[in-house]
Order: C-alpha cells, then sequence, then structure tokens
C-alpha cells in the first residue's frame, strides 16, 4: 500500500531498469526548500491582494496604474503558489511563466520607479525593487526560478550520475 510519499519518491527515483533516455520527475517543488518557496508566495500573495484591494476599491482615481499594477502583482504570487504547490508538467509550467512575469515585472518597474518617481505617485508591491516589502519581490522569482530549474525532469543518464 503506497501512500502519497511513496509515490512522490518513485516518480523522481532512477531505477536499473529505467530505460536511457526516458524523463524522470526530480523532486516534487512542494518538498524541502519548495515548502519555503509556497509560504513565502503565499504570505506574499495574501498582502498583494490585500493591499491592491483596498487600493483599488478605495483610492483607484489616484493613481490607477500603480494599483492596477500592484493587483498583477497579486495574481501572479497567487499563480506561483498554487503551481509550486500543484507540481506536475502543466502547473511546473504556469510557475516558470509565473517566476518570470514576476522577475520582469519587479525589474522593469523597479528601475521605471527609480528612474523616474513621478511616473509612480503612489508606490506598488514591486516599487523600488520591493524595498516596501524588505526586497522578497526582487528575490523571490530568483529563488522561484532556481528551485524550478533545480527541480526538473531529467533524463535517465542525468539522474543516475547525479
Amino acid at each position: 500500500m503506497a501512500g502519497p510519499e511513496m509515490t512522490e519518491s518513485k516518480e523522481s527515483a532512477v531505477t536499473a531498469d529505467t530505460p536511457a533516455g526516458q524523463r524522470v520527475d526530480g523532486p516534487p517543488t512542494r518538498a524541502g526548500f519548495g515548502r519555503v518557496l509556497v509560504t513565502v508566495y503565499g504570505i506574499l500573495a495574501l498582502a498583494a491582494t490585500g493591499r491592491a484591494s483596498y487600493e483599488l476599491a478605495t483610492k483607484f482615481h489616484e493613481a490607477p496604474v500603480a494599483y492596477l499594477l500592484s493587483l498583477l502583482a497579486a495574481v501572479v504570487y497567487v499563480l506561483a503558489t498554487v503551481a509550486l504547490w500543484q507540481g506536475g508538467s502543466r502547473w511546473r509550467g504556469v510557475a516558470w511563466v509565473a517566476c518570470s512575469v514576476e522577475l520582469v515585472g519587479v525589474l522593469a518597474v523597479g528601475a521605471a520607479s527609480l528612474a523616474d518617481p513621478d511616473a509612480f505617485p503612489e508606490s506598488t508591491v514591486w516599487s523600488g525593487f520591493g524595498s516596501g516589502y524588505g526586497y522578497v519581490p526582487l528575490v523571490l522569482p530568483f529563488a522561484g526560478l532556481w528551485w524550478l530549474w533545480h527541480t526538473r525532469p531529467r533524463a535517465a543518464e542525468e539522474g543516475a550520475s547525479a
């Protein structure tokens, strides 16, 4: 009788009878360091969603672009959280996209907010490279992309030598 733990370890194990060249799953994205990532993404998703909801409901007219960017960040964090938790090939693809969009967003908005502070009269989650959130929005996509790379499925020969 195999429980979830047995299934996950079977999926990531390369055995002697694994045909050469066959793709073998890496560790689940929510295991090990992935638990920390999912937790941090989840906290940031809640914070960004709460912030964006409040701003959009109470003062949208003051800085619509900034507040819509905060909403975009919230959606990206929710997607990344769910995708990293779910794992699997389709969800891994969603996680790659979410982390990549987050990275581009935090770098672009961070640079724009420093180059032209008037462009964002109110801060966003990504303003100042996420300085309002302790720079977690800047570090998190790098950690997420690294983790996705680290846990990627590999060919049987790669897994056997690793």
